[in-house]
């Protein structure tokens, strides 16, 4: 998802230091928290991103991978929550640049290492990490049986793939723009049941598997009611709360599922 050219601007640094500025905040004294509203390009935001890193069992010396990590914001809370190594991959290279520009403002830059990659062809080694995130990527990745085969290669035996994502579900026609996608063609949705059988494929055993979408579609109608702020997803992202609105309405109608999987590697 996040590296999807749809929704890139080649504009993110300058369009997301223009709302700091326009919220107030101090460049020169940010602080990891400062980032949190607009940083996590996922369904729920940094809630999600808690309880899953939470599930992950990670330690201060847990490698960790964000595969697909956009700005960075999953990487920079593991970080610093965890204060773990982690490295980062992103397809796009503005999103990297700005990753890695946002890591040395709040002072994780020796923390985190950021990378130009694609999710189906990782630059790195066989097992080389215990955890790797996998959050609101696969939705625009058609071969997801390359995701996750690559996904197992780069975890240690016993190390655990924690999934966040969007799945299909009624089957009934979508609206568009989404988050990850302009039209039907960016779009590769299955079924929860065809994702699941995906990452069993891949070498993987299903420890959670959690349907949430109604909490999901609630916590997002929440968020849409909250009055204007600078920050937020829509300073960087094109057209975010029409995306958004369409979202929410498809996750409280079922046409879509929001699935939170923590998966270990075989």
């Amino acid at each position: 998802m996040k590296g999807s050219a749809q929704y890139l601007t080649g504009t993110s640094r300058a369009d997301i230091e223009r709302a700091l500025r326009a919220a107030g905040k101090e460049l020169s004294q940010l602080e990891p928290a400062d980032l949190a509203m607009l940083e996590d390009f996922h369904t729920i935001g940094r809630l999600a991103t808690g309880q899953l890193a939470e599930l992950a069992g990670i330690s201060p010396l847990s490698p960790v991978l964000d595969a697909g990590t956009g700005i960075g914001g999953t990487a920079r809370y593991v970080a610093d929550r965890f204060g773990c190594p982690v490295t980062a991959i992103d397809l796009s290279d503005d999103y990297v640049a700005t990753a890695q520009w946002l890591n040395d403002l709040v002072g994780l830059g020796d923390r985190i290492v950021v990378r130009p990659g694609d999710v189906t062809a990782m630059p790195f080694a066989d097992g080389a990490f215990d955890v790797v995130f996998s959050q609101h990527v696969q939705m625009n990745v058609e071969r997801k049986d390359e995701l996750y085969r690559e996904a197992r290669r780069v975890l240690v035996a016993g190390g655990r793939l924690v999934i966040w994502d969007v799945a299909a579900g009624s089957g009934d026609e979508l609206d568009y723009p989404l988050p990850w996608a302009d039209a039907a063609a960016n779009s590769h949705l299955v079924t929860p049941a065809v994702l699941r059988s995906m990452v069993e494929s891949a070498g993987f055993s299903i420890e959670h598997w959690d349907d949430l979408t109604e909490e999901a579609a609630s916590m997002m109608r929440v968020v849409g009611s909250m009055p204007p702020s600078p920050l937020g997803l829509h300073a960087f992202v094109p057209n975010f709360p029409e995306r958004a609105a369409h979202l929410t309405e498809a996750l409280g109608d079922g046409r879509l599922r929001a699935i939170r999987a923590v998966a270990r590697a075989a």
